[in-house]
Formats: structure tokens, C-alpha cells, sequence
């Protein structure tokens, strides 16, 4: 196991943020929009707004200050370009970005696209899951360090 590094989630709205927390607490999935950035033991959770809205952009400046790695999320099913190119460089920590909703993917070019948009943003390493069928959740957790989550 990896030593524990303590993510900030950022991501559209609805790109499955909080359902990733939620799957990596072991608590139950349910829907829930995120209104404020929510401080877990262990994690992150930002509202989707702090990256569509750019003047929020010092929000998530302000709060990844409290986190040793940043999480870039983008869901297969959204099709913008989400994060601006370098949008990570705002970070001077590392940066992974996680492909969520991977089981609404049409085809492996979507997931590709995908991928390539946090690529693009900055993201050195990338994770394929899907929160609500458990998949790719094993590795994100084993490379976040991250000890217990509900199986």
C-alpha cells in the first residue's frame, strides 16, 4: 500500500465527485448535490460550480491548499471540454485525473476523449471507473492510499 495522500475532488457538475466520495468512505451511494466544499477525514469533496464558473477558481486555489494530491474529474457522459488546457498548473501538487461514469460509456473512443481532456488539463496518471458498479475503484484507492472502503 502506497503512503495515504489526501485528495481534492474537482469536477463538473453531476461528474460524480460525490459519489466517488462516497464509494471511498463505504458509505451508501446516494444522490446528493454538493452546495460547499465538504472536509472528510480523509478527502475533498468541491462543488462542480468552482470549475464551470471560473471567477470560483480561488475557491478551489484557497482549498487545495488543504490536500496532498489533486483529483481532476471528468464523466464519459459529458462531451464539453470541461477543464481549460494546463488547468492544473494553477496546483503545484501532483495531479491525477479519474474518467468517471465509465459504465455509461458508448465505446472505448468515448472513453479515450475522455481521457484525453485530463490529459490535456494536466493530469499525469488516469484512472477508468464507475462509482456505482465498483469498477477501477480498487487501484484508485491502493494508489491514494486509502486502507478500507465497502466492497
Amino acid at each position: 500500500m502506497s503512503e495515504l495522500k489526501k485528495p481534492i475532488f474537482m469536477g463538473a457538475i453531476s461528474c460524480g465527485k460525490t459519489t466517488l466520495c462516497q464509494r471511498l468512505q463505504g458509505a451508501a451511494l446516494a444522490y446528493r448535490k454538493t452546495q460547499a466544499v465538504e472536509f472528510y477525514q480523509n478527502m475533498i469533496d468541491t462543488p462542480g460550480e468552482f470549475v464551470e464558473h471560473h471567477q470560483l477558481y480561488n475557491a478551489l486555489t484557497v482549498t487545495a491548499a488543504e490536500a496532498d494530491i489533486i483529483v481532476l474529474l471528468q464523466s464519459v457522459s459529458d462531451r464539453r471540454q470541461t477543464f481549460s488546457p494546463s488547468f492544473g498548473s494553477m496546483f503545484p501538487k501532483p495531479k491525477i485525473g479519474v474518467v468517471t461514469k465509465a459504465d455509461l460509456a458508448e465505446d472505448q473512443h468515448q472513453i479515450d476523449w475522455t481521457k484525453q481532456q485530463l490529459k490535456i488539463a494536466g493530469a499525469k496518471k488516469i484512472f477508468t471507473i464507475s462509482a456505482v458498479k465498483n469498477e477501477g475503484i480498487q487501484e484508485l484507492i491502493d494508489y491514494l492510499g486509502i486502507s478500507e472502503v465497502a466492497k
